[in-house]
């Protein structure tokens, strides 16, 4: 098994887990019925994306 020679500093170990943080989610204003929704989503409220209405679109589609 590899084993490490030196300590790793704290220095080094913080540079390492500089991305290891949770980010948050980029919310916007859905232009249709004005609730918040995570940007580039179909909104679960109104089902509108992009000024279309995709559930009816996809279920027509469908049959």
């Amino acid at each position: 098994m590899a084993v490490p020679k030196k300590k790793t500093s704290k220095s080094k170990r913080g540079m390492r887990r500089a991305h290891d943080f949770d980010m948050p989610a980029n919310v916007i204003v859905c232009g249709n019925c004005g609730k918040q929704i995570i940007a580039h989503n179909v909104c679960k409220f109104c089902n509108f994306y992009n000024g279309r209405n995709i559930r009816s679109t996809i279920s027509s589609e469908k049959v």
